[in-house]
């Protein structure tokens, strides 16, 4: 198997990036869906629109920790491709 170059660790972490900000956009865009679908029950709606907010800072802390997790696994495998020591 051929050693990885630096391109290919770029473009893999970049493709991991998207990957992460896709399934963010989703998750929001399916809780807006259904604190949409709940307006107009008052009580539900309510209730919906906590866990609106719930949901979304619970996503926003997964996809800063995914990728802050993901830039220290590719600082690794660049100084491994470029042999540089920090």
């Amino acid at each position: 198997m051929p050693e990885p170059t630096y391109s290919d660790i770029q473009k893999a972490v970049r493709v991991e990036k998207l990957r992460i900000w896709f399934a963010w956009v989703c998750g929001n865009i399916i809780l807006l869906m259904i604190a949409n679908g709940t307006k107009d029950i008052a009580v539900v709606s309510t209730i919906t629109l906590v866990l609106l907010g719930v949901g979304f800072l619970l996503l926003t802390v997964a996809l800063f920790r995914m990728t802050g997790a993901l830039n220290r696994k590719a600082l690794t495998a660049r100084r491994e491709v470029l042999g540089d020591d920090l």
